[in-house]
């Protein structure tokens, strides 16, 4: 009798704990600035998807602290650095490049062992950043109906089967099973009403649907690879020991999507959106667990698809316009007075020397 009971136990502490891994340690509060804002410029034949950082060195980037999402304390950060986020669009697809410093983790096959990162976007109206949507509904009663509005659109990219310098995401297998998955690197599409109702694209309680699809790519790298040739799986774990570095996470899809379950967030140039950027990371070697990510905000952050050149790079830009004009000034000028002296020339009377009729 003894034996049943302590296995009953240990069971409900199990069932307790999955049930409290989003649950947080206190009453929830955020001081997020109002000045934080992404803006993505438009810049066609840029980037090249391939997890290097080399084409974005110019493009505008927004430095952020890590902070632990369920509990964004201060002196909970994380230490290895602050996170930089870039984006820019072509007009057909947006980009994004997540930079952030740390010692080099690979752990083959074992996704929580490795760095992850993940973007959320807001769909419904009422969509929140905290509880991932905010829908009051549970597990056995969120649907696209008691929950409408709620929706949020989310990239997760976990590298534990992911080769550098590869491309991951939406491909025409997984796509053709009609959802949002990645069997080859878990670089998926999901959307959620909060964090205990979250499904793959085209993969719900009500039912499966076949239009669905990953809409995502994306690929990763880190500063200490010394090969740039290319890495294939036999290469793992593709750095020897745990030297510092940067990693670099380069992430796009299309602005807008074939979506028609309200799953994907539609992005509109001149428009603004709403999102967020979570990061996990196995510190001190040990594994980390759904909940257990840092964000680089405790709200939404605004996102600007920019119709033309770069507000932040205005100044910039208005600099070298004040240049030229000086320049084409000048050369009007310069201009102008040639003209006149050529005018003059061709205008002054020349003289002609008399010649008497008795000397011809």
């Amino acid at each position: 009798m003894l034996r049943p009971l302590l296995v009953l136990l240990a069971l409900g502490s199990v069932l307790i704990g999955r049930v409290n891994s989003h649950q947080e340690s206190g009453e929830w509060s955020c001081e997020s600035g109002s000045e934080i804002q992404l803006e993505a410029e438009f810049r066609p034949g840029l980037v090249t998807l391939d997890g290097h950082a080399d084409e974005w060195e110019d493009i505008y980037g927004s430095e952020f602290s890590l902070l632990p999402a369920l509990d964004p304390d201060a002196d909970h950060e994380y230490k290895a650095g602050k996170m930089t986020v870039k984006t820019l669009h072509d007009g057909r697809d947006v980009f994004f490049l997540l930079q952030v410093d740390g010692e080099y983790k690979y752990s083959k096959g074992e996704n929580n062992k490795c760095p992850s990162v993940a973007l959320m976007f807001q769909i419904g109206e009422d969509a929140t950043y905290h509880n991932m949507g905010g829908c009051k509904e549970g597990p056995d009663s969120c649907t696209n109906k008691t929950c409408k509005g709620h929706e949020v659109d989310i990239m997760h990219f976990s590298i534990g089967k992911a080769i550098p310098g590869r491309l991951y995401g939406s491909n025409p297998i997984d796509n053709r099973d009609g959802n949002g998955g990645d069997r080859f690197g878990h670089l998926v599409d999901v959307y959620a009403w909060n964090p205990h109702c979250r499904n793959l694209d085209g993969i719900g309680p009500s039912g499966n649907d076949s239009s669905a699809q990953n809409d995502w790519k994306g690929a990763w790298w880190h500063s200490s690879f010394d090969v740039h040739s290319g890495f294939v799986e036999q290469d793992s774990p593709y750095a020897s020991g745990n030297p510092k570095g940067t990693y670099y996470f380069e992430l796009s899809r299309p602005l807008r999507t074939m979506d028609r379950l309200q799953q994907d967030a539609q992005f509109t140039i001149g428009g603004s959106s709403k999102m967020a950027v979570a990061f996990w990371y196995p510190v001190d070697g040990n594994p980390w667990h759904k909940s257990g990510h840092y964000s680089i905000n405790c709200d939404w952050v605004p996102l600007d698809i920019s119709s033309g050149s770069s507000k932040l790079s205005r100044s910039s830009t208005s600099s070298s316009g004040s240049t030229a004009s000086v320049f084409a000034l000048l050369f009007s000028v310069v201009s102008l007075c040639v003209s006149v002296f050529v005018g003059y020339k061709v205008l002054q009377p020349k003289g002609v020397p008399f010649t008497p009729m008795q000397n011809l």
